[in-house]
């Protein structure tokens, strides 16, 4: 019988070709070709007997019958949309600030998105990244240096311009507590003094989360002691 083909994924592209998509249906081992409309796909896998990946060929804009080549025949069609690439737009990053360590999972807002081949923070390729749809991307922030960074999306219409950021926090430094000293049952509210403080996540004395605490500014963090171990000194 003829391979069947249910689902394409995207399922829209741009004119200049490129698209990586994936068909998935029935009898598909042993296809011989993917058509888009009456052009074959630049490449084409058969991953298995119910799914091909396929690479989309150049095309005028406008909607393209998606066919499966097979010895027993040809399967039915699925729409392929070509859309005329765009110069990629970054309105928004959503959170727009992280550690420098990187692996902040960030949205960025747009249009132009469909087809992106490279999402950059300060030109080091994002960690990962996925083309939600032509307004929406999620990434996966790199390892950065402290500071703004610019965001760029790159599809095959072009480069957005270098007007996003994504600030990169520099890692927390403390220069002092006050006070040094309080009862083993805890309570004790502790102002901790220093810098790079604002996107401060937790705060620990010792190996024990503090009971609450509050990111006053970037120099200053209150924090309640929680339950401790006396500590005896040597006269």
């Amino acid at each position: 019988m003829p391979p069947t083909i249910s689902t394409i994924n995207p399922s829209q592209g741009p004119t200049t070709g490129g698209t990586t998509v994936t068909l998935t249906g029935t009898g598909m081992t042993g296809s011989t070709a993917v058509r888009f409309g009456t052009t074959n796909a630049t490449s084409f896998t058969v991953v298995s007997a119910t799914q091909i990946s396929a690479v989309s060929p150049p095309r005028a804009a406008g909607a393209a019958a998606v066919i499966v080549v097979h010895p027993t025949g040809n399967s039915n069609s699925v729409t392929f949309t070509y859309v005329v690439a765009q110069v990629p737009v970054v309105t928004g990053v959503a959170p727009s600030n992280g550690p420098a360590s990187g692996g902040t999972s960030v949205t960025l807002t747009g249009t132009g998105f469909t087809g992106a081949t490279t999402v950059t923070f300060a030109g080091v390729p994002a960690t990962s990244f996925t083309v939600n749809s032509a307004t929406q991307i999620t990434a996966v922030t790199p390892a950065g240096s402290a500071g703004a960074a610019v965001v760029t999306v790159t599809t095959p219409g072009g480069v957005s311009t270098p007007d996003a950021f994504f600030f990169y926090a520099a890692p927390p430094v403390l220069n002092s507590a006050s006070p040094v000293l309080g009862p083993t049952a805890g309570g004790v509210v502790v102002t901790l003094t220093g810098s790079s403080l604002l996107n401060a996540s937790a705060v620990r004395f010792g190996s024990t989360n503090a009971t609450s605490f509050t990111v006053v500014s970037a120099t200053q963090i209150t924090a309640t002691a929680p339950r401790g171990r006396a500590v005896h000194r040597s006269r």
